[in-house]
């Protein structure tokens, strides 16, 4: 019987890695998981409800009521909240920030971390977040971190928003950064860090296609 292959690759926001991670994926014929997506969607919930997201008893009193689904349609993610495709509205500077305050919510960590882990199970697969290699799936043969500088990530980001029509300034944008970064290493709950084993790719200097090639070399060389 076949091994089951997972790649784990963690690290800040702005990083790439959704996008280094799905390229990547696509090449090897894994299936791409973007954890981050269903802390979005649980945000996104809560947002919409009206709620503090950093107010975790009453972001834990809504997990009840509401089902977070990954659908993969064509090799791509889709991200179902209560049966409704969320995909594009959990991508805004509000649902980013919304998704590092319920992280940090024990509850809300637990309540995603067996749909992450059956996934994992079941397929070959890159997944992303913030504590994959270290937390989720510290078993994955292969472990990643994936960082650059936070004004590297803040531009990247930044022109991401304005390209899909967004009105941001990019101080704000690094401003969020930065706050994001300091909130996802500093919780009580799986801080962002890289896993003891993990291989660190710093893509500052890299372009995406040579981001791409390095993860999927790293890839090859720990699966070999």
């Amino acid at each position: 019987m076949k091994e089951i292959i997972n790649v784990a690759i963690d690290g800040p926001a702005g990083a790439g890695k959704s996008t280094v991670a799905r390229a990547a994926a696509k090449a090897l014929g894994y299936i791409y998981v973007d954890t981050g997506a269903l802390y979005r969607a649980v945000g996104l919930n809560a947002l919409r409800a009206g709620i503090q997201t950093d107010d975790a008893d009453a972001v834990t009193a809504t997990l009840g009521s509401i089902r977070v689904e990954l659908k993969f349609e064509n090799g791509e993610q889709l991200v179902l909240l209560n049966g409704e495709n969320v995909s594009s509205e959990i991508r805004t500077p509000d649902a980013s920030m919304a998704a590092s305050n319920v992280s940090a919510i024990p509850a809300v960590r637990a309540f995603l971390f067996d749909l992450q882990r059956n996934i994992a199970a079941e397929n070959d697969c890159i997944m992303d977040g913030r504590d994959i290699g270290t937390v989720v799936l510290p078993d994955a043969q292969v472990k990643i971190f994936l960082t650059a500088s936070p004004e590297i990530r803040a531009k990247r980001r930044y022109d991401e928003l304005i390209e899909k029509g967004q009105q941001v300034d990019f101080k704000d944008v690094l401003d969020d950064l930065i706050k994001r970064d300091y909130n996802d290493s500093h919780r009580e709950v799986a801080p962002l860090r890289p896993a003891d084993d993990g291989v660190i790719v710093d893509t500052s200097e890299l372009t995406l296609e040579e981001s791409i090639n390095k993860v999927i070399e790293v890839i090859g060389e720990k699966t070999a």
